[in-house]
């Protein structure tokens, strides 16, 4: 599903985030990426969905070599393929909890019959069906993270990406967390953590744990 070639990421400072890195990561895998801030997994994470590109080496997602794709190319394949979820969530805090979690199919001009099933669809799956047109500034932290999940999923991506995802929750909010990203890959969805939390490293549900230390595989 996702493979990273001798991957090297330099930024123009000199500092080297990933270093020769190699890594296959298998469709339907929950997987992650373990390491303290600055290790690189969040860098990882970043090639993946196309948000940079490599310094060298060759980065394949679903049979496309992504790694050296025009910008709105790149841009394309990730609102198809790609769902993130960001560590501060980049939710739009004057827009209403609809309009945040459709923002990637607006591109798409879909009309608007489509775009209210799978609007709801997602409100449901999350139980946040009840905040539809409340503004996110106005929600809990929890609630904002179940926001950013359903904006993740809603163009149904084969992937989906979490970034340091329980950095800003307790351990309550969590362990919920955690069980929506578990029925992310029960609908057979290849998910990849990046984080230092302890409480993934040893679920069930977890098929590997990756240290990323200094750029490189430990």
């Amino acid at each position: 599903m996702i493979e990273l070639k001798n991957v090297v990421k330099k930024y123009a400072n000199g500092v080297v985030a990933i270093e020769d890195l190699s890594l296959k990561l298998n469709r339907g895998e929950l997987i992650v990426l373990k390491g303290v801030s600055g290790s690189g997994k969040s860098t990882i994470l970043s090639l993946i969905a196309g948000l940079s590109k490599p310094s060298s080496g060759d980065i394949v997602v679903d049979d496309k070599h992504i790694s050296k794709l025009p910008d709105h190319f790149a841009a394309a394949f990730r609102r198809d393929n790609i769902g993130f979820i960001f560590q501060k969530y980049n939710l739009i805090s004057s827009l209403s909890v609809a309009e945040n979690i459709l923002l990637p199919l607006y591109p798409l001009n879909l009309p608007k019959e489509e775009l209210e099933p799978r609007l709801q669809e997602v409100l449901n799956s999350l139980s946040i069906e009840d905040k539809r047109d409340r503004k996110v500034k106005d929600l809990s932290g929890g609630e904002q993270q179940r926001v950013a999940i359903a904006r993740a999923s809603i163009n149904n991506p084969n992937i989906i990406l979490a970034d340091e995802p329980t950095a800003n929750l307790d351990e309550k909010l969590s362990l919920a967390f955690i069980k929506m990203l578990e029925g992310l890959k029960a609908s057979n969805r290849t998910v990849v953590v990046a984080t230092h939390d302890p409480l993934f490293f040893d679920l069930e549900s977890v098929d590997r744990v990756i240290e990323i230390r200094d750029g490189k595989v430990v």
